[in-house]
């Protein structure tokens, strides 16, 4: 059954719309009024409703024909889209860029890079989203992600996807202060970590076997969603376990952490960037460029966000120019 609705119809409704007459909405689409007039009388008919009330100086929409417009609005909005989209995908632009990044990794850090690419005006969508573990590959391989950033190569699932070295992660064991293990001499026993409760990051993959790491046969373990509530359960006492040294740092340099040494101990997690080769995209090629960049990667390990490193240098230089402009014996205020 053909549409008795067009698009042309519901631009005609949109022209007189917001331009206040049907001499007006005509000019707007460079046809004559006449041409309007019939369109507008057509779509009554067809639809079996008066759209417009023209019982006054001026036609004004009826409750059903504002009712057809503004519904008719989004249709046309979703329509211009998708020729953008269609245009977007002939030009090499994928219409969306799925992106994963693994739980252990700041995402957050990805935000300046995603608006470098939106100034591109490429038009694809973005989507980011956490995986833990195999659900890097997990992702890649069910579909869920086009590019995944961070994968540990041990839970590599040997499939066929191009990768890229993205860091070599030290570990370091990391108790609260008031933790028992805290008081405890250098190395601990496995054993003896094994009595105290780990606090992990759950493992985020659907159709692989689910992996742990860092956490001994037996262990009791707190499972939370990501590094930040991992890091703060550390911190609160509840467990102990291997953090990612650069994302540990601030919290071990400030006390709130206390880096201890276990027997046996972790080794750097090699991690990659990890993408389908068949995927030859604008959008995965500008993202596979930006992650070149070392102060991006470094910031996704948990260094500065991108530009705030630069921000805070030009602060300690300004505050060493004005140490310097100080006259000697001036009082120093305290901080």
């Amino acid at each position: 059954m053909p549409l008795k609705l067009t698009l042309d119809a519901l631009q005609v409704l949109d022209a007189i719309d917001r331009h206040g007459s049907f001499a007006a909405g005509a000019e707007a689409l460079h046809r004559v009024p006449s041409a309007l007039t019939y369109t507008v009388q057509k779509l009554e008919d067809d639809l079996g409703v008066q759209v417009f009330d023209r019982s006054g100086h001026r036609a004004r929409l009826t409750a059903a024909g504002r009712e057809l417009l503004d519904e008719g609005r989004r249709l046309l909005g979703a329509a211009g889209e998708l020729e953008c989209r269609v245009q977007r995908i002939a030009t090499g632009w994928e219409t969306e860029l799925r992106i994963a990044v693994d739980g252990l990794l700041a995402v957050e850090a990805l935000l300046p890079a995603a608006a470098e690419f939106y100034a591109e005006h490429a038009g694809t969508r973005l989507r980011l989203s956490r995986e833990v573990l195999g659900g890097a590959w997990d992702a890649l391989m069910g579909g869920r992600a086009d590019l995944v950033i961070g994968a540990s190569l041990e839970a590599h699932t040997g499939a066929g996807f191009a990768t890229r070295p993205f860091a070599e992660e030290p570990f370091v064991f990391a108790v609260a202060p008031s933790h028992p293990l805290a008081a405890m001499p250098d190395p601990l026993p496995s054993d003896v970590v094994l009595r105290h409760r780990a606090v992990a990051v759950g493992d985020t993959s659907r159709s692989l076997p689910t992996r742990s790491s860092g956490i001994l046969s037996g262990q009791d373990v707190l499972v939370v969603p990501d590094l930040p509530a991992k890091i703060a359960a550390q911190a609160a006492g509840l467990g102990v376990g291997y953090l990612p040294l650069a994302a540990a740092l601030p919290w071990l340099s400030s006390r709130r952490l206390v880096a201890k040494s276990v027997e046996g101990g972790k080794s750097p997690v090699r991690t990659v960037i990890a993408w389908s080769p068949k995927a030859q995209g604008k959008a995965l090629r500008w993202f596979l460029r930006r992650l070149e960049d070392p102060v991006l990667r470094d910031a996704l390990r948990g260094g500065a966000v991108p530009g705030e490193a630069e921000a805070k240098g030009k602060a300690r230089r300004s505050g060493r120019a004005r140490s310097a402009r100080q006259p000697r014996g001036a009082a120093v205020p305290d901080r």
